[in-house]
């Protein structure tokens, strides 16, 4: 059998704990798209995997939930050998080895053909981003009943795509970070408004919307749930996305205390089928047009992937992180 390299975490730990190593190379079979790894984006729910933190994954794994690349193989399918294509979540890196290798395997209703002028690192910066934005402005918050919106952790990666989306869709934005040295950037993305988040913004909030906001995206997670809660009007939508505080539990929640009267709380944890491929390259393309801005982080060689780890432990991308396979 072929050889191939790939990143393989047998138990959880620091960055050291992803090990490059030679493997087989998979094999292509039904159902299933062998693709030619090219890039691939780092995702906090990798790093949450890799610290142990996600039990139902089980080591040795190939971490990586998404990837783009060119079709190598795609038995009984519609694609074609040399497709552009991304591949996103679907128990990719979690149920099955994923995007931390030079070739991935993956089940064809995950895979995504895409037509797009952009270069392979910044396009694989987008998938799962978009995806994730998507699912959580659309399926998550229904932003289309909505005139204004709170983004909660808006300086991280998926805070400047939520902003970039929610304001082609006309809504009126107003996004948090604890570094107010950050706010010209989220006024340029497209805020509106910005709030210094130290830990409780209900009472700011409500300055700017006396009754809460319509819709609060919350990307910190369990550790500002309750506050986000409290920022959000009787009818409006809480949706929690991100985990960026680094909490998944909430101690001791109790309901009728936590959650105001007519304030809907819900979660967005989807895959690729909250996101069709026509919508995926509309967004592209609006990206290769200028006219969706997408704050892209650092990009790391395949070599450097525990660099690149490292820089997620000390919160320092600024972006998304995209990890290269090509020199």
């Amino acid at each position: 059998m072929s050889k191939m390299r790939a990143f393989v975490i047998s138990e959880p730990g620091g960055p050291e704990k992803l090990e490059l190593m030679e493997v087989e190379r998979p094999l292509a079979k039904p159902g299933w798209v062998l693709i030619r790894n090219r890039a691939f984006g780092l995702n906090r729910s990798e790093w949450f995997t890799r610290r142990g933190d996600s039990p139902s994954v089980s080591f040795p794994r190939v971490l990586g939930i998404e990837c783009v690349g060119e079709v190598v193989a795609a038995m009984d399918s519609d694609l074609e050998s040399g497709q552009t294509v991304a591949a996103i979540m679907g128990g990719m890196g979690r149920d099955f080895d994923g995007s931390y290798a030079e070739y991935v395997l993956v089940p064809r209703d995950i895979v995504f053909p895409l037509q797009t002028e952009l270069e392979l690192p910044v396009l694989a910066a987008l998938p799962e981003m978009l995806q994730t934005v998507h699912g959580s402005l659309y399926t998550g918050l229904e932003i289309g009943r909505a005139q204004n919106i709170l983004i909660r952790g808006a300086t991280s990666s998926i805070g400047f795509a939520s902003i970039a989306i929610a304001k082609s869709a006309g809504l009126e934005i107003t996004a948090t970070t604890r570094n107010l040295a950050k706010a010209d950037e989220l006024l340029a993305a497209g805020a509106i408004h910005v709030i210094e988040d130290k830990g409780s913004i209900s009472l700011q909030a409500r300055k700017l919307y006396s009754p809460g906001f319509d819709r609060v995206l919350e990307l910190i997670g369990t550790t500002t749930l309750l506050d986000s809660l409290q920022s959000c009007r009787p009818g409006g939508i809480v949706c929690m996305t991100g985990i960026l505080g680094g909490e998944w539990v909430l101690p001791e929640f109790a309901p009728m205390d936590a959650i105001p009267t007519g304030v809907k709380l819900t979660s967005y944890s989807g895959g690729a089928m909250d996101i069709t491929q026509a919508q995926l390259q509309q967004y592209i393309e609006l990206v290769e047009k200028g006219a969706l801005n997408i704050r892209m982080g650092p990009r790391f060689a395949f070599t450097e992937l525990q660099q690149a780890h490292a820089l997620m432990d000390e919160n320092r991308a600024n972006g998304k992180i995209v990890i290269t396979l090509d020199p």
